[in-house]
Order: structure tokens, then C-alpha cells, then sequence
């Protein structure tokens, strides 16, 4: 669902560690995506949303920075496993949701929050002037979602976990490290916080530049006409 402008709390916003944004020489879109690692809605509404950011940006040049945010899902249900299924076929994405593994999800976004705040921290100053931050959080999210949802792996298991974090080009001892201590546990219950606040109750919530917000699955082309939106009212 297609939500228009509305006021979004600040922690949304924000980097995962709470740091100030820092100033860019360009014109980008930032867009935080509020999700869940063990709901197929938040996979294939993120894939989607990714892929129509991609062609966003060869269409208009300009760059989409994507950050990911926890939120609580609904349980699914039976009808919800038939029509996942059948959304990731039209999407072309794998999704095996008999062999998936109930599983807490606190670590694994502490996980992808300390992921967050690396890729905001890292890299050429100057590609950070443009918008252009690392990957490694949305390369963590994607190797659990397929952990989870195609793998039947068990995404609270402190193993998994760094392994995958270690698939994603993330040092493995430092992954252990964040998962034998309590680091970002109090950043994980902003975010989910924060969603509550924002209405995100229908996964993937997306805010668009702030204030515009997209609910639930939506169709690629949605997604690229919501962000053809934002650029056009600038």
C-alpha cells in the first residue's frame, strides 16, 4: 500500500548507531526499509524494492542508499505460505517455507545492526559524499533470508550466524565477538520501537526521503513509480 508524506521519528532515520548523517555533495534517496529476517513478506517485498532501486538509478542517475531496520512480524499462516510461494515464483525467488526453523531474532539483528554501522563508518570518504555506504548489511540480510527461508537454517544459532556474517565479508571473529556480548541490544528495541511508531505493521515498511512510506508487498513497478515520485517533487 502507497502511504503519502507523513512525519517519521528521527531513530528512523538516523544511522543504526545513532550518528549524525553525514553531509553529501549530491542529490540521493535514502530509503529505510523495515523488516524481519524470518518473514518471506519482508524477502521478497526487499528484493523487489532493491531491484527497482537498481533501475531507479540507471534511469536517473542518482544514487538510492537502502538501510534495513527491525520490526516484529505477524505470524504466518497457511494462506500466508501459499501466497508467499506464489509471489516468489512471479519474483523468481527461491523460498522453501516447509523446512524453515522457528527462531528468535534479537541476534541476528544485532548482528546486522553492528553491520550497519560498519558500512556507514567504512570505506572512501569521498564515495560516502555521494551516497554511496557498503554493502555488507543488505549481504548479511540477504545470506539469512536464504539461511531461514530457503535452507530450513536455524538463524538464532550463534554459528549460523557467524558464518554467515563471514559469507558476507564480515570478520568472523568480530561477529563472534558482537554475538558473546550484549552490543546493540538496546539499538535493536529503538528500531523495533520505531517501527511500532511509524505504523510498520504490514512487511516490508518502507520510508522514502523521510516521509514516504510504502506497506506490505507491493509489485517491482510500484516500487520504481513511488520512487519516480520522490524524485519528480523535488
Amino acid at each position: 500500500m502507497l502511504g503519502g508524506p507523513g512525519p517519521a521519528p528521527s531513530a528512523v532515520l538516523g544511522h543504526a548507531g545513532g550518528s549524525e548523517e553525514p553531509s553529501r555533495s549530491v542529490v540521493f534517496v535514502k530509503a529505510v526499509v523495515f523488516c524481519e529476517v524470518t518473514d518471506p513478506w519482508s524477502y521478497l517485498g526487499a528484493t523487489r524494492f532493491e531491484r527497482a532501486a537498481g533501475m531507479f538509478t540507471i534511469l536517473t542517475g542518482e544514487p538510492v542508499e537502502i538501510v534495513y531496520r527491525a520490526a516484529e512480524a505477524s505470524p504466518l499462516t497457511d494462506d500466508d505460505v501459499e501466497r508467499a510461494t506464489a509471489a516468489a515464483r512471479i519474483s523468481a525467488v527461491p523460498l522453501d517455507l516447509a523446512e524453515r526453523v522457528p527462531a528468535a531474532t534479537g541476534d541476528a539483528w544485532r548482528l546486522l545492526t553492528w553491520a550497519a554501522e560498519s558500512d556507514a563508518g567504512a570505506g572512501d570518504p569521498e564515495l560516502a559524499q555521494l551516497g554511496i555506504v557498503g554493502t555488507s548489511q543488505r549481504d548479511l540480510l540477504q545470506q539469512l533470508w536464504r539461511a531461514h527461508l530457503q535452507e530450513g537454517a536455524d538463524v538464532s544459532d550463534p554459528l549460523v550466524l557467524s558464518s554467515r556474517a563471514a559469507l558476507a565479508g564480515l570478520p568472523l571473529e568480530t561477529a563472534d565477538a558482537v554475538l558473546a556480548s550484549t552490543d546493540y541490544v538496546t539499538e535493536v528495541a529503538r528500531q523495533r520501537e520505531a517501527a511500532a511508531e511509524v505504523g510498520a505493521h504490514d512487511l516490508p515498511f518502507i520510508v522514502v526521503d523521510g516521509d514516504q512510506t510504502l506497506a506490505g508487498l507491493l509489485s517491482q513497478d510500484d516500487y520504481l513509480q513511488a520512487l519516480n515520485h520522490v524524485h519528480q517533487r523535488r
